[in-house]
């Protein structure tokens, strides 16, 4: 059997699935009625949509940082040599993403309200309730909780790939820890960083379910702007508008990663 012909049932679930539907995002965003217009291309100018759409940026940029700077000092005690109990740790990471991240959200959630189980913990020891919910950080902390996992193992791919014998040499030429670190350390493991910021920053950027359950309906990002078009109002003219610019916008941000060593054997998904 031709090897080539073993591909023919992904190019055909890759035509159904996903250049079909593509083609009619990009029909729905250009016709209405049969006629082309860009009109729903100029409603997004309008200044709503552009708060919507930096507003989401700056979400998943902020999200994206914190994940950063709390996967990274995880990462590098993981990759330790001396790191006892490592599969524990790294099951304790992974095992939220065995779980729907509907079921996720909804449980804190759950314990973020106003009654849930941390204020109710709060009042027992004497202190006042907090509002975690139904506000920017409430939606933060979601997508934070969400993709940590996935900025935590690429930079951990990485780390672990690293010759131990180049940071030995490292301390034998002088350097010391810091040196170290920003000459050997962090440039080896840079391709797991890009990596780990895009899988993080994409779905962040795009979300609307972690903004609908922790925000309640207080925050509107441009993944609800997106959602409301199909679900409720019906216009999936202005809908597949606002998903072609989303779309571009990601395309941009991820080949402008990739150039930076995202998709780099060293540090890549794989």
């Amino acid at each position: 059997m031709n090897r080539k012909s073993l591909a023919y049932p992904y190019l055909i679930w890759a035509a159904i699935f996903i250049i079909v539907p593509l083609i009619l995002i990009v029909y729905f965003s250009f016709f209405v009625d049969g006629q082309f217009t860009l009109a729903n291309y100029q409603k997004f100018m309008e200044d709503y949509y552009i708060a919507a759409m930096m507003r989401s940026i700056g979400f998943a940029l902020v999200s994206t940082i914190i994940c950063l700077a709390l996967a990274y000092p995880l990462a590098m005690i993981l990759a330790g040599r001396g790191m006892s109990n490592k599969s524990i740790i790294l099951l304790l990471v992974i095992l939220p993403m065995w779980m729907n991240s509907l079921l996720r959200t909804y449980a804190w959630a759950n314990l973020l309200e106003n009654n849930g189980v941390i204020n109710n913990m709060l009042n027992a020891i004497g202190l006042p309730s907090v509002k975690f919910l139904y506000g920017n950080g409430g939606v933060i902390f979601g997508m934070v909780y969400n993709f940590f996992p996935f900025m935590v193992l690429p930079i951990y791919n990485a780390l672990a790939k690293i010759d131990h014998k180049l940071i030995e040499a490292s301390y034998d030429l002088g350097a010391d820890k810091w040196t170290t670190f920003k000459k050997v350390t962090l440039p080896l493991s840079m391709p797991g960083i890009v990596t780990g910021i895009i899988m993080v920053f994409m779905p962040a950027l795009t979300t609307f379910l972690i903004t609908r359950l922790l925000g309640g309906g207080k925050v509107m990002l441009i993944g609800n702007i997106i959602e409301e078009q199909f679900t409720r109002t019906g216009d999936m003219g202005f809908g597949s508008a606002v998903s072609m610019i989303l779309m571009i916008i990601v395309l941009i941000t991820l080949g402008v990663m990739s150039r930076k060593g995202a998709l780099d054997e060293e540090g890549g998904l794989f």
